[in-house]
């Protein structure tokens, strides 16, 4: 068993240092001295996780929960897993048990909710992502996925309502002025559509989606030109 407790060390140290080839190997030596080593086959799990092997990564996420049956982490990751590889329905009661076990943890409920989504199940992840955020009012992802599954949804005020609650609990914030803005936007209102634009253009001028606002910008520009053309 000491043997085992070497290489599970030397497993440890190697995934830590993103060398998860010599870790897996490693791991692999600590499970052939012991086989009911829950911390070998979750380090396993994370690594092959890592390389992008899901089917392995998931056979031993699951001996590490069938192991040790309280194990939260092993099922927020199995959950992962599931996700990763288009299993949504799988994803979910995973997350349910993660969530039983650690009922507090915000990123399993979150994740709980995308799951529903990916099941295209809209109104079981609104009620999730809605119990996330009166569990963790300060957890900003409850309120950005709320939102934009509002806005796929078509329902644009309520989206803009959640992109202001989320402005008063992170003013610094700037992903609540583009969602704003594209909120109005879909509601046809331009001036207030124009406004959240620049802010967001003025707060966050790097962004992936300056483009898109400053084209917006751009064609409301172009429309009012043309209306007082037509005068």
């Amino acid at each position: 068993m000491e043997l085992a407790k070497n290489y599970l060390s030397k497993a440890e140290t190697f995934r830590k240092n993103d060398m998860y080839q010599e870790a897996v190997v490693t791991y692999l030596n600590a499970v052939l001295l012991d086989r009911k080593d829950v911390n070998s086959y979750f380090g396993l799990g994370l690594c092959y996780k890592k390389l992008g092997n899901f089917e392995k990564a998931v056979k031993n996420f699951e001996l590490a929960t069938t192991l040790q049956p309280e194990f939260f982490d092993g099922f927020y990751e199995l959950g992962l897993c599931y996700l990763a590889t288009n299993a949504p329905n799988l994803a979910i009661k995973s997350f349910i048990k993660a969530i039983q076990l650690n009922p507090e943890n915000p990123n399993a409920i979150l994740q709980l909710g995308i799951s529903h989504e990916g099941c295209d199940e809209a109104d079981m992840a609104l009620m999730v992502y809605q119990k996330l955020i009166e569990n963790s009012p300060n957890f900003i992802k409850g309120y950005e996925h709320k939102a934009s599954l509002l806005m796929c949804l078509g329902d644009y005020k309520e989206a803009c309502a959640v992109y202001r609650e989320l402005l008063k609990i992170a003013p610094n914030s700037t992903q609540p002025y583009f969602g704003i803005a594209k909120c109005f936007d879909k509601l046809g209102n331009k001036t207030e559509a124009q406004r959240y634009y620049r802010k967001f253009l003025q707060t966050n001028p790097t962004s992936p989606q300056k483009q898109y606002a400053k084209n917006r910008m751009t064609k409301f520009k172009s429309q009012k030109s043309n209306c007082l053309s037509l005068v």
